[in-house]
């Protein structure tokens, strides 16, 4: 017997507050979670592992309120395409040749890299919510497809016909007594429709240091393939190696364009994700802007609501409206009482039907496993619609 999402997500929206509550993207300063920053936030984060066993998955950890970001790992994940200063995406699509478009899609994969921020984390998305946001003619689904474990899917069109997006996202993170690593499994698919190209990029992890000295940063490799124009990329994001917060190089990102036939270097890559990331052509010598953090995510837009009958019950904003509204307001009492509310629902409904035998169904996305126990979804429908929230213009 199947159940679809609805019923799920329409009850967990019941518990929040009606109106939609959207916030300010990650971006370069990060002022959000400045705002919300208490004094004594390291302490506080060293005392949320005391009795945590290194090696345990944190999948399912629950944070108090006072450590969430007013918003959900699903707007984040959106976020990541949907807001930005600069069309690095619509690039991707305009490129003369295969190389010109490889590289564009390796600046554009270095864009979604956002600065994550110490002590703070985004609520943990329940089965079935959605979030649903258009910039320009680019519209932007995402659904949680999976609870245990957590697999979070996304599907991007644009009106034009050029580009589409599918991903599937499966992040385990891991207490490793004085840090915590998130490995994001699953892959990221940018489609050029009108090249015919596909091109499969996975994401790096992330790190989160909690002694000697807290910092949070992206880690490890991450390889971009396109087998159509046979060419790949690798690029090393890498870990500063300072010690008790001096020195080190945080935030750098090398790597290389080459081909799959033959292994030639095409061009090397170098720089910071954050600022500047430029390539080096191997036989001319010439540097290119690759990548400018600057103008890409200093300064970003907040969504707002377009239409207010259209923004579904299983959305991100109004599922956890009264939660978000609460923190911003810092009122931690209600915050944490909205979110448990929330979470309640969603553990109700899951014992709900696991006693009626009923199994749950994704309403935007098929999900299956491959071989290897990686987690793929596909979407069900050809194109994502034109959104009620919107970014604006």
């Amino acid at each position: 017997m199947l159940m679809q999402v609805e019923s799920g997500s329409e009850a967990a929206a019941a518990t929040a507050a009606a109106a939609a509550v959207l916030t300010a993207p990650l971006s370069l300063e990060g002022g959000l979670a400045a705002e919300l920053r208490p004094a004594n936030l390291v302490q506080r984060v060293l005392s949320l592992f005391r009795n945590v066993r290194p090696g345990s998955d944190l999948s399912h950890f629950q944070l108090p309120a006072t450590f969430n970001l007013p918003k959900s790992q699903l707007q984040l994940y959106g976020e990541g395409v949907y807001c930005v200063g600069k069309d690095y995406l619509r690039r991707c699509a305009k490129g003369s040749d295969a190389v010109e478009r490889f590289a564009a899609v390796v600046g554009w994969s270095i864009s979604t890299t956002r600065p994550p921020i110490f002590g703070f984390a985004p609520y943990n998305p329940v089965l079935g919510e959605t979030h649903h946001v258009s910039s320009g003619s680019l519209h932007v689904l995402l659904e949680q497809v999976s609870h245990r474990p957590p697999v979070s899917a996304l599907h991007a069109t644009d009106d034009d016909g050029e580009i589409e997006l599918v991903w599937c996202q499966n992040p385990i993170p891991k207490f490793h007594g004085t840090s915590v690593e998130a490995t994001v499994k699953g892959m990221r698919h940018v489609k050029l429709l009108k090249f015919s190209e596909n091109y499969e990029i996975d994401c790096p992890n992330l790190l989160i240091r909690l002694l000697p000295a807290p910092s949070v940063e992206w880690s490890g490799t991450v390889r971009i393939v396109c087998k159509e124009s046979e060419l790949e990329a690798e690029l090393i994001y890498y870990r500063s190696n300072a010690f008790l917060g001096l020195g080190g190089d945080p935030r750098c990102v090398k790597g290389k364009i080459f081909s799959s036939r033959s292994g030639e270097i095409i061009c090397e890559i170098d720089g910071h994700w954050d600022r500047i990331v430029s390539a080096k052509d191997a036989k001319t010598g010439k540097v290119s802007v690759l990548y400018d953090a600057e103008s890409a995510i200093a300064v970003l837009k907040t969504p707002v609501v377009r239409n207010q009958e259209g923004v579904s019950p299983s959305e991100s904003v109004v599922v956890w409206g009264e939660v978000s509204d609460a923190i911003l307001k810092k009122d931690w009492e209600r915050s944490s009482q909205a979110k448990r509310r929330v979470e309640d629902t969603a553990r109700r409904l899951d014992r709900e039907r696991n006693d009626k035998g009923e199994v749950w169904i994704p309403k935007h996305f098929s999900l299956s496993q491959d071989k290897n126990g990686s987690w793929e979804c596909s979407p069900l429908e050809k194109s994502v619609p034109p959104a009620p929230i919107i970014v604006p213009s």
